[in-house]
């Protein structure tokens, strides 16, 4: 790629995102202002210039934390996509799996996690692997439902019709299933994405000694409102950048999908 094309690039994901960076900073900007003018305690609302002061003091820390509760999401979210989409896949081409394991994934998620937190505490300890299991539970369901639903929603009549030039099974689910699925498969990976930083910052609640969630309720107890703000912006980022990573694979692997096109007309408006 040539300084040309990678500047051309950034401007137009600038123009995509202009209007949202706009209101994120006219935001800071009035809690700025709106603090300073009324004279909140620091405790119950720092400005946002506190809360980078005081972040910076100890961003070592801070980034110590990041680094654990990446590794958790990461490692959660990667395990739920390696058992949903198969899963997804033999439900939807068997009617026992469908009748027989659809409903215990439904009880399954509709059980409390934070419920669940503390007997993956009994059984496995305060280590890696409850926070491993709770990230994968809460990613895993809405990947589950939308690749079923991806992959059930193969046209008909072009399967049909593939049919009669002797495709064979493998052929259709390469060729017509599995392209016909992806846009809804990736529609459950990025709402799963949104939900793997909430699972990992609920185990490290439960119980944990380092991580980002960790480190909140320290702050927290400590009445350190601006780490606990600049804790919090941390893990949002974290989030973001898992779902965009997300979205970016999304644009690579279905560059033809009617989303995809949308987003190139309005890079190029």
């Amino acid at each position: 790629m040539t300084h040309a094309s990678r500047a051309a690039a950034i401007l137009a994901w600038l123009r995509r995102r202009g209007g949202a960076l706009a209101i994120f900073a006219l935001l800071i900007v009035v809690w700025e202002v709106g603090v300073r003018a009324t004279g909140i305690k620091e405790y119950l609302l720092p400005p946002p210039s506190t809360v980078w002061t005081e972040f910076w003091k100890r961003h070592e820390i801070v980034a110590g934390g990041a680094w654990v509760t990446t590794q958790e999401i990461l490692a959660g979210y990667a395990l739920a996509i390696v058992v949903s989409i198969p899963l997804a896949l033999a439900i939807a081409y068997s009617r026992f799996m469908e009748q027989a394991v659809y409903p215990v994934i439904v009880f399954l998620q509709i059980v409390p996690k934070i419920a669940i937190a503390p007997l993956f505490i009994i059984w496995f300890g305060f280590g890696f692997t409850p926070k491993l299991l709770l990230v994968f539970l809460l990613s895993f369901f809405p990947i589950v439902v939308s690749s079923i639903a991806g992959f059930k929603s193969a046209d008909r009549d072009v399967m049909d019709f593939a049919r009669t030039t002797g495709a064979g099974a493998l052929k259709l689910f390469l060729k017509i299933r599995l392209p016909q699925a992806l846009p809804q498969i990736f529609t459950g990976l990025k709402v799963g994405a949104a939900l793997a930083a909430t699972a990992a910052v609920v185990a490290e609640f439960v119980a944990s000694d380092k991580g980002l969630g960790y480190l909140l309720l320290q702050y927290n107890g400590q009445l350190d409102t601006p780490m606990v703000f600049a804790t919090i912006v941390i893990l949002s980022l974290i989030g973001v950048m898992v779902y965009y990573a997300v979205e970016i694979v999304e644009r690579i692997a279905i560059p033809w999908h009617v989303s995809q096109h949308e987003s190139a007309q309005d890079a190029t408006m």
